[in-house]
């Protein structure tokens, strides 16, 4: 390898590993990030032989398969050899993009069989995520499978049993849990940076039309184009409908709506920074604003859930909005509340604002004092000037805290570096098939309060619902 190259590949490395986190108005580094960097510089920096190369498939090749297949290929060491969809368009493209000789099927287990494929990355409709997991992990394949890990709450606990048996690395895509600025805001939390949690608000609005999922549909999709009987195996058998295929995410027949699209990225982005495993009780509402084009599932829909004390943190309350059509334009942030302050993470940037009450209990002003005798309030004001000094009754100052990531950092870039680490090493991810169910549950569970107007009670210990 060149010196150019050697130079631009640690650069790159370095903005994976975290060792590119600009900081400001903080005292905080992270020296360990910083030595992960630099040993997957040592690492990646060496040529890759046959042996280490990891041959991958993707299994479904829409909108997020485009996304994952792109980025993983960026990742050194990897190498794309088959490509699995059902719309027959979609084969096409792969062929246009990557040469007639790429191997393309509309049939996910003719991909599995080969033995040149190490990875598949599962990016189909969620209904069909568990069936084809548990497939390619009996056929000795590793998988990062898209989010939601499961269509259905039933689903998780053989998937899980599943990726524990086979010995073989399952990541769930959730790029957020392998962010530089979640971590950062975790760290901040755990060090009592806004004193004790009590309260997490999580938003992710939008507001357009792709936004809604109302992607362009293709003028000769129909039943054999997208070998839609083939599509229907894994749902109740349904007569071909193109919204279906190609809107999938806004029909509870196939999808999973805002809750397995959106209020997952905000229960595993929390879960992580917060260090939790679930909410006990969950709650959620909503309704169809806008987006009136035959959909099932709501565009308008909030959650809350309520999480228990554990070892890892204090009792707290969730809240959760999805919003397709906001005045806002749009907006991604997770904003923790605590006793002393509040972390706001945007996208992958971090900020926190301390408001730190005094020591002294508070007098005067909007208080009962002035309604009382001249007499009284007299000796009440020389009473407390008496325990409290002037110092014990001013709000504390702490310096506020601003984390930005550098412009051009990649947090899905980070997620795939991660798993392929793993592949390559069996070291375990962070978001494996556990964690990928514990964000799972609780936004299917949404669904099903959503329709049943209940409230779901969760263990999160035992990962079970208390009121099935």
């Amino acid at each position: 390898m060149n010196k150019h190259n050697k130079q631009a590949r640690r650069k790159f490395l370095q903005q994976i590993g975290a060792s590119g986190l600009m900081v400001a108005a903080s005292p905080f580094t992270s020296l360990s990030l910083q030595a992960n960097a630099e040993e997957r510089i040592l690492h990646y920096e060496r040529k890759f032989s046959s042996n280490d190369t990891i041959r991958i498939g993707v299994i479904g090749y829409g909108v997020q398969g485009h996304f994952d297949l792109r980025t993983a290929l960026k990742v050194p060491g990897v190498e794309l050899v088959g490509i699995c969809d059902l719309y027959l368009g979609r084969l096409t493209n792969a062929k246009e993009q990557f040469g007639e000789q790429l191997y393309c099927t509309h049939n996910y287990k003719e991909l599995l069989d080969r033995k040149d494929i190490d990875v598949v990355l599962i990016c189909t409709t969620d209904v069909w995520h568990a069936r084809i997991t548990l497939d390619a992990l009996a056929k000795g394949k590793h998988v990062y499978c898209e989010k939601p890990m499961v269509y259905k709450i039933s689903e998780g606990y053989p998937v899980m049993e599943a990726a524990k048996k086979s010995g073989k690395i399952l990541q769930v895509g959730s790029q957020r849990v392998s962010s530089i600025g979640y971590l950062k805001a975790k760290s901040l939390l755990a060090a009592g940076e806004i004193g004790e949690l009590n309260m997490v608000n999580a938003v992710y609005d939008r507001q357009s039309s792709i936004g809604a999922w109302q992607y362009t549909i293709p003028s000769d999709a129909n039943a054999e184009t997208t070998n839609w009987d083939t599509f229907i195996e894994a749902t109740e058998k349904m007569n071909y409908d193109s919204k279906k295929f190609f809107w999938w995410r806004a029909f509870k027949e196939v999808g999973t709506g805002v809750a397995g699209d959106l209020f997952i990225h905000l229960l595993s982005g929390s879960h992580l920074i917060a260090n939790s495993k679930g909410p006990e009780t969950i709650f959620s509402n909503g309704q169809l604003s806008y987006w009136k084009d035959g959909r099932n599932m709501p565009d308008v829909m909030s959650g809350i859930m309520q999480y228990p004390k554990t070892a890892t943190h204090p009792a707290f309350l969730m809240s959760l909005q999805v919003n397709f059509i906001s005045g806002t334009g749009g907006q991604e942030i997770i904003r923790l509340i605590g006793s002393e302050g509040v972390m706001e993470v945007n996208g992958n940037n971090v900020a926190v604002k301390h408001s730190i009450m005094p020591e002294a209990p508070g007098f005067g002003g909007y208080d009962s004092l002035f309604t009382f005798s001249k007499n009284m309030q007299e000796q009440l004001q020389k009473d407390y000037a008496a325990k409290w000094n002037a110092d014990q009754r001013k709000k504390k100052v702490k310096e506020d805290v601003v984390f930005k990531v550098p412009s051009d950092y990649d947090d899905h870039l980070d997620h795939f570096t991660h798993f392929f680490d793993a592949v390559r090493t069996g070291k375990p991810v962070v978001e494996d098939a556990e964690f990928g169910f514990r964000a799972a549950a609780p936004a299917l569970a949404c669904n099903e309060s959503y329709f049943s107007k209940k409230i779901i009670q969760w263990d999160p210990e035992s990962m079970r619902l208390k009121n099935a």
